[in-house]
């Protein structure tokens, strides 16, 4: 198989090559939560750039609960044509283009004002920056049938702006993943204790945005091959949680690791060791694929055409490329064209990896930014600007949510 030969999915869906842009959280919304004219201009690199799969950053079901500020929220149809503008300029090209749906559960920052809730009341261990995060509510019954509904909402709202597809994310360490981890789930109830219980919840978050959308709409799920914390959710768990999947109409499972504990997606363990080569997950995604009856795709770390390729030699369906997206867009159609580009950023050796990771994707979204803004890229930019400049950024939009938030509007 070839990085250009086309997938068809489980639903009849035909996605045109192996390569998908995967999600990068932009926070670039407007005022009022919705996508932003510069939002949609980094799509529009991101279509013209030639992956058949497109995967939007996170778009959160509750705007209570965001990831940071400067999310893109979609809870009820008040800006729904600003999405069906979003939609229109990813699908423009022929790609596919998914709404990865989520809510971070306790990895919320406690600067933006709102209870953050979690299966348990079981804080994030970050050693200084520990304080950023408040000791999360436990969900009671109710919250968890709301939380089950909003996801099904916001999926039926993604499928009437006419995107192709939900990604639901149930990875990185935000809600649906904390309810998978042993170490954030602690529940003695039917939505903890055994992995099938842990599970239980993203099982009926799949089956509820089923029932509300078409049979074309394709549904997929973004999940960790590992947490990378001792007692975590391991790779044996991973393969499982496919397993019960299967038994469901999911189009595409993402295989990708870590949280913002353990932040193994930009390349380093919880011990700091680093995950040097390209498709640093790529060592559990074949033994898991095997157990799956839907495609799925690896991402993390690739970069180059010949690591696509051994990927795919895996038995892997597709390449999610993200980082290397955000340096140049265009990388598919270039390797399309025979030429074998890369683009990559230099790690971060600083030793407060905590702080070495918020650098990173400060860098991330300074890329995202420039091409938001119609810019050249420049992968070289100095850490430390990068994340002085996103630390301003994100105290600016920090103020703006919480005035949102205050008028109720």
């Amino acid at each position: 198989m070839t990085a250009f030969q086309a997938l068809q999915l489980p639903n009849g869906t035909t996605i045109t090559n192996r390569i998908a842009k995967a999600a990068m959280e932009e926070n670039l919304a407007d005022a009022n939560q919705g996508p932003s004219a510069e939002l949609l201009r980094l799509y529009q690199a991101w279509a013209e750039g030639g992956a058949g799969l497109l995967l939007t950053g996170n778009v959160m079901v509750d705007r209570r609960a965001m990831t940071g500020p400067g999310g893109v929220v979609l809870e009820d149809e008040r800006q729904l044509d600003k999405f069906r503008e979003w939609a229109r300029i990813g699908r423009a090209q022929g790609a596919q283009f998914w709404m990865q749906i989520n809510h971070p559960g306790r990895q919320m920052q406690a600067n933006l004002g709102q209870q953050t809730v979690a299966p348990s009341a079981v804080a994030l261990e970050l050693g200084g920056l520990s304080k950023m995060f408040p000791v999360p509510k436990a969900l009671d019954e109710a919250e968890i049938q709301a939380l089950i509904q909003r996801f099904a909402r916001t999926a039926q709202l993604a499928e009437q702006a006419g995107f192709s597809g939900v990604q639901i994310h149930a990875a990185h360490g935000y809600l649906l993943s904390q309810f998978l981890s042993p170490i954030s789930n602690k529940r003695t109830d039917s939505w903890g204790g055994t992995l099938e219980n842990r599970a239980r919840l993203l099982l009926e978050v799949v089956k509820a945005v089923r029932a509300l959308v078409a049979p074309s709409f394709c549904v997929a799920v973004k999940l960790n091959s590992a947490d990378f914390q001792r007692g975590g959710f391991d790779a044996a768990d991973a393969k499982r949680v496919v397993q019960l999947l299967n038994e469901l109409d999911v189009d595409l499972v993402e295989l990708s690791g870590g949280s913002y504990e353990a932040p193994a997606m930009q390349g380093d363990a919880r011990d700091g060791r680093t995950l040097a080569r390209e498709a640093y997950f790529l060592e559990f995604a074949g033994e898991i694929a095997a157990a799956a009856t839907m495609p799925v795709m690896v991402t993390g770390g690739i970069r180059r055409l010949p690591v696509v390729e051994q990927v795919l030699a895996s038995g892997v369906a597709m390449a999610g490329i993200a980082t290397a997206l955000a340096i140049n867009p265009a990388l598919p159609k270039q390797w399309q064209a025979g030429q074998y580009n890369s683009a990559e950023l230099a790690p971060i050796r600083w030793k407060h990896k905590a702080l070495a990771s918020l650098a990173y994707m400060a860098v991330v979204k300074f890329q995202l930014r420039q091409l938001s803004l119609g810019k050249h890229t420049h992968a070289g930019v100095s850490p430390l600007r990068a994340l002085l400049l996103e630390q301003l950024k994100s105290a600016r939009r920090t103020r703006q949510y919480k005035r949102l938030m205050a008028t109720g509007s």
